[in-house]
């Protein structure tokens, strides 16, 4: 019965889901993103890290404005700015959506758990949440990378991905955790605690189902979130290494030229804004069409 109301309510948020204009904008958005970032590189044929001093600059040691040979300009080392904000899709993409999966796995399963235990667990998991949600995210990543360039991880993009996930889970497990404590009392659960239902069967078979479209919704606002913040944290240094291109990096790099070649601003700068509303259209989109609210107005219903 559970699985079946279930299906019903994903049938009808699907239909909200495709009369809904903006959603349907922030997919188109997502899914070109998502084919630049894929099929982008064959398309341009340069390498983005490989510098053209005496092609890519001018007579003078400038950047090159968008021409017919790089349509959206090169940098300040020659490079095709066109190859570097695609491998830069790649790049920024990656990070956020393990970060998110990471924020997910951690926010979903404390959730769950603190939603289903109620009492002291359940206290002792908010405050932990509060607990994160009081470090500030700056010092926070500030903190974690210089622990793990401890651990010799600075020289990957891992330590971003772990940076994100390790203080981005806090929305999903407050969203959870409110979704499920209302669960918890109905009479779906109280009918299979009657019957020796185990609590990993009723997390797994009767919570986690009827989770599922605020986790889908939850996850599409957090990516756009995580997009904003390895940004932030590429243009403060903490993102991937030189050479690896970023668009957070590539905005930090062109900040100097924004006068003498502001393609190397807006060309990252507008990349970043158009992904992040993509996502979020994407997301408010869900929101409307799966009926969910926050947490606190979860739990008081």
């Amino acid at each position: 019965m559970a699985s079946r109301d279930v299906l019903v309510s994903m049938s009808r948020a699907r239909r909200r889901l495709l009369g809904d204009r903006g959603a349907a904008v922030g997919a188109l958005v997502v899914a070109s993103l998502i084919a630049v970032a894929l099929f982008g590189p064959l398309l341009s044929g340069k390498n983005p890290l490989q510098s053209d001093v005496e092609h890519g600059l001018s007579e003078l040691g400038a950047p090159l404005p968008p021409s017919a040979d790089a349509p959206l300009g090169t940098d300040q080392l020659g490079r095709d700015e066109w190859a570097r904000v695609v491998a830069g899709a790649a790049t920024s993409l990656s990070i956020a959506g393990l970060g998110t999966l990471l924020g997910l796995i951690i926010g979903l399963s404390i959730g769950l758990v603190a939603g289903y235990a109620g009492g002291a667990i359940d206290n002792a998991l908010m405050r932990l949440t509060d607990l994160v949600l009081a470090f500030p995210f700056v010092l926070l990543a500030i903190l974690l990378a210089a622990l793990f360039r401890e651990a010799d991880m600075a020289s990957s993009t891992a330590p971003v991905a772990l940076t994100l996930g390790i203080v981005g889970w806090t929305s999903m497990a407050r969203v959870i955790r409110g979704k499920a404590a209302v669960l918890v009392r109905s009479d779906m659960i109280t009918a299979a605690r009657s019957l020796g239902a185990s609590p990993f069967r009723i997390v797994t078979r009767y919570l986690l189902p009827n989770v599922a479209g605020v986790v889908i919704a939850v996850t599409a606002v957090g990516l756009a979130q995580n997009l904003l913040s390895e940004a932030a944290l590429s243009y403060l240094g903490l993102g991937p290494p030189p050479p690896v291109p970023s668009w957070g990096r590539m905005l930090y790099e062109g900040r100097a030229y924004y006068r003498t070649a502001p393609h190397l601003v807006w060309v990252p700068g507008v990349a970043i804004v158009v992904t992040v509303i993509g996502f979020n259209l994407i997301g408010e989109g869900l929101r409307e069409a799966l009926d969910v609210r926050d947490g606190k107005d979860i739990e008081g219903r």
